[in-house]
């Protein structure tokens, strides 16, 4: 199967500087998806079936959302947004207030912040952005693990994960600095697993770890689960997307409409 020809300025998801030219397209062949047999299946055929020759800048998907923390759970209304270029947003409409999630590029490179119903901001740690921002939108993120030309990509394996067939894949930035003792390496911090359908090859699951904002040397499990897959303008979408935070479902959300390439712009997205 070809690989789909897909117009995207992968940025990559990291606080260390965005490379000069942001217009990568293609991942070097030695650091495309290594494979552990002949005939195992590779992230460009994902893509291609994800997206087929479509053209993507920009997603905006709108919904129905239920938030589970601690004792909170409450349902609501949300908007999700992203660009190739690495920002991203969520906001929640819950009885308790807003609840918003921003990640921006500021001085050629990222930052995010968090914010509940008080409005008050808090900064997101640099080593919790070091996985894909766009994680609700999993076309940008194979397509940035491919073009970005930063990961190294190795197929685990047929598996079976949640009940459904998988393949499983690995992806990471390779470390490149000698980090003191007790510190994760930069490879450990950037690591996501991602789990395809095996007859689809369509994502349906990825998974990655988060940080206290003090101790990066403590992992804690992300799971985020794709279904109900539906075509928009020739692009594969899943429209139910759930969240899970140490093994407990944290967002359960149910997209009711999908826009593509609506023209968003870095302003959208403002990390104070």
């Amino acid at each position: 199967m070809r690989v789909a020809t897909i117009a995207l300025s992968f940025a990559l998801i990291s606080p260390n500087p965005l490379p000069a030219d942001p217009h990568l397209h293609r991942t070097p062949p030695q650091q495309a998806a290594a494979t552990s047999s002949p005939t195992a299946p590779t992230l460009q055929q994902s893509l291609a079936t994800l997206v087929g020759n479509a053209s993507l800048t920009d997603v905006t998907l709108t919904g129905s959302v239920r938030r589970i923390a601690g004792s909170d759970d409450e349902s609501g209304t949300s908007a999700l947004e992203a660009l190739t270029t690495g920002e991203s947003r969520m906001d929640l409409s819950l009885p308790s207030g807003p609840h918003t999630e921003v990640v921006a590029i500021g001085n050629n490179c990222l930052s995010g912040n968090w914010s509940g119903p008080d409005g008050v901001a808090h900064p997101i740690s640099n080593h919790n952005l070091l996985t894909d921002t766009a994680w609700f939108f999993p076309v940008f993120t194979v397509g940035r693990i491919i073009s970005s030309g930063k990961y190294i990509v190795s197929y685990v394996g047929h598996e079976t994960r949640n009940g459904q067939a998988v393949e499983h894949f690995i992806a990471y930035q390779p470390s490149t600095v000698q980090l003191p003792a007790g510190i994760p390496t930069f490879s450990h911090l950037t690591q996501m697993d991602l789990f395809l359908d095996s007859i689809t090859l369509m994502p349906a699951a990825l998974a990655f770890n988060i940080h206290p904002d003090n101790n990066m040397g403590l992992d804690i499990p992300v799971e985020i689960r794709f279904s109900d897959y539906r075509s928009v303008s020739g692009v594969q979408i899943p429209f139910h997307i759930e969240k899970f935070v140490n093994n407990s479902l944290m967002l359960d959300f149910q997209a009711q409409t999908v826009a593509i390439n609506t023209g968003l712009t870095s302003s959208t997205f403002s990390a104070q």
